[in-house]
């Protein structure tokens, strides 16, 4: 194997496994370091200059970063279902204890670049697009129909999950920099906005049609059958406040978790999800169905709709076929899933309602398909998936509306990429040329054994977050039921991260090859030999590293001839190689990887200044 280029920037953040699989790419460990000592305003700030909204993520993120911790496979052996750190619980701390921060925010110039920025969709794409750019001098104007912004934030998520004080304030936050907010005001009609001279249009208009389910029954049964989305989003602007007794929800995603909860809310006393799927292959997070069980709401799965019920023009209950997984053969291992009746007589469960949850859709009507732009085959218009630019070069896509459904995390990661290229273009340069990310590499050693972080592992298991006690909670809407971590259990649980960021870095001119460091390593993931090819190489380790996913770190040759191999894998960055290193060949360094957004830094060629 050629040795590790330590230097290129995606090598360190990869081994960060939270902020690698993070869309926004938050320095995750860096945050949890600073709400351990209690800097609570320092540690929002971070998470505000990546994923814009901490406050509202800290509640609702899908947490992408989560199942990529580090903790899930170094402790396989402590436990049935080792459980990564409570990142997105973390992030909540960090904007329930902060101070007022207002001061820290940018200012929008008093004098404006001369540049029109369209914004269309309130919702966390298009916010985070007004956030990078404001600060630039752009003229923003954010278009929505609903007369307060956050689109999805604001309409869909319940407020028992994130309070109407957090949108306001964060997305209040972004409104104060200078973005002149045009609420009620509905584009219908992109041509005739294209008239209005804007030098860039972003649409960020969500997937804002829930799919519905033609079976027998549909249209005789219409008034007590509900699309989730919309269902929800009339719960959240106060038009409906009750539902029937009874409630049948369908679907498996999150969408559906809200519903259920929602109904137990409003007057549902007996609320079911019924899907057709098996229960691990739902598309809720883990989570959010455990909150549904948590609050007695039954799952039942394999169970498809064949007809909706109706006696006298009203819904009666829904008729389901039960069916199996059969998986088709592929090379030896489980192929495509395929849902087979089980030849068991159909099943009819009772309701006075029912809350279609079975997938959402884009809706384009208000886009003519004369003024340039083009849509696949699915009616989803064809975006670039770096620069968010469609094929009309001054009109760019961001979170649902460009690839369909996602959360909130991915289209504050869309945002940031179209507010590049809106700005790159604006500034009359490629789009398609990116601005590398800013990066440091700095030592933590303070001494022979001493470190300015704390190296300690914890064995704790994770906290569990506090919750609203649950007669209180279903008894009120808008009453929040996780009460989130207080600072005791916030330091607690900010001491089961590993530091992953604080890199352990090898210097082979300095190594005497002693094999203190391979006998000191707890995880065996660091091993002398010569060198091979990786496959090969692979085996021959202390431990041998099967995950192909995660890198070997591998030296220049040594005196001997041999080389350095460390399995990133199941390295615990504990950083007992390098206080055992008699020669200081082995350095703990902390990797900060902060990504370059809209503003000087993205462009690649010198301002003209203006004569």
């Amino acid at each position: 194997m050629k040795p590790t280029d330590i230097h290129q920037p995606d090598y360190f953040h990869k081994v960060v496994d939270c902020q690698w699989a993070c869309p926004a790419h938050t320095p995750v460990p860096e945050y949890i370091r600073l709400i351990a000592a209690g800097r609570y305003s320092d540690a929002y700030m971070i998470n505000w200059e990546s994923n814009v909204f901490p406050g509202i993520l800290g509640r609702t993120c899908d947490r992408p970063c989560e199942p990529a911790c580090r903790r899930g496979r170094v402790e396989e052996n402590n436990g049935e279902k080792p459980e990564p750190v409570a990142i997105c619980r973390l992030k909540r701390v960090a904007a329930d204890y902060k101070d007022d921060i207002r001061g820290r925010l940018p200012k929008a110039p008093a004098r404006k670049n001369g540049k029109r920025i369209a914004l269309i969709g309130a919702g966390p794409a298009s916010l985070t697009v007004a956030r990078d750019l404001a600060p630039l001098g752009y003229q923003l104007t954010l278009f929505d129909g609903d007369q307060r912004a956050g689109g999805m934030i604001r309409t869909q998520i319940p407020k028992f999950r994130l309070p109407e004080s957090v949108i306001d304030e964060e997305v209040g936050y972004i409104l104060d920099i200078g973005v002149e907010f045009r609420g009620g005001n509905r584009i219908d009609s992109l041509k005739q906005l294209l008239a209005g001279k804007y030098d860039a249009i972003f649409v960020g208009t969500g997937a804002p049609r829930g799919r519905d389910l033609e079976i027998p029954g549909r249209k005789e049964a219409a008034a007590n059958i509900h699309i989730g989305i919309d269902w929800l989003s009339s719960v959240s602007f106060g038009h409906i406040d009750k539902i029937g007794k009874r409630v049948i929800v369908l679907g498996g995603g999150n969408t559906a978790m809200d519903c259920c909860r929602s109904s137990k809310r409003l007057g549902g006393e007996d609320v079911k999800v019924i899907v057709r799927s098996g229960f691990e292959e739902m598309k809720a997070s883990p989570w959010e169905k455990e909150d549904a069980q948590h609050e007695n709401i039954p799952i039942l799965n394999y169970l498809v709709p064949l007809e909706f019920t109706h006696q006298n023009g009203r819904l009666t209950g829904v008729r389901f076929e039960k069916v199996k997984a059969e998986y088709d053969a592929a090379f030896g291992k489980p192929g495509r899933r395929k849902l087979v009746p089980t030849g068991e007589p159909a099943v009819h469960y009772e309701c006075d309602d029912v809350l279609v949850a079975v997938g959402q859709e884009n809706a384009f009507p208000w886009i003519e398909r004369d003024i340039g732009i083009a849509f696949n085959e699915w009616g989803m218009p064809v975006v670039d998936k770096v620069t968010m630019q469609s094929s009309l070069p001054h009109v760019f896509f961001g979170g649902d509306s460009a690839f369909g459904p996602k959360n909130i995390i991915w289209a504050v990661a869309h945002g940031h990429d179209a507010a590049i290229s809106i700005d790159k273009l604006c500034h009359g340069e490629d789009v398609s040329v990116r601005p590398p990310p800013m990066v440091t590499l700095a030592s933590q050693k303070m001494g022979i054994h001493e470190w300015s972080y704390d190296n300690d592992i914890s064995g704790d298991e994770r906290y569990k977050v506090p919750l609203k006690d649950q007669k209180i909670a279903l008894k009120n809407i808008k009453i929040e039921v996780e009460l989130g971590f207080d600072p005791k259990l916030a330091l607690a649980e900010a001491g089961r991260c590993l530091n992953c960021d604080v890199q352990t870095v090898f210097s082979p001119k300095l190594c005497i090859e002693c094999d203190a460091c391979v006998d000191i390593c707890p995880m065996d993931c660091i091993t002398f030999t010569p060198n091979g090819e990786e496959q090969e190489l692979r085996t021959r380790l202390n431990a041998q590293a099967h995950n192909l996913t995660q890198d070997l770190y591998v030296s220049d040759a040594l005196k001997t001839g041999r080389i350095m191999a460390k399995d990133e894998d199941v390295c615990l960055h504990c950083g007992l190689c390098a206080e055992r290193c008699p020669t200081g060949a082995w350095d703990m360094q902390k990797f900060l990887l902060d990504m370059t957004h809209a503003g000087p830094g993205c462009r690649n060629k010198p301002q003209r200044k203006a004569a």
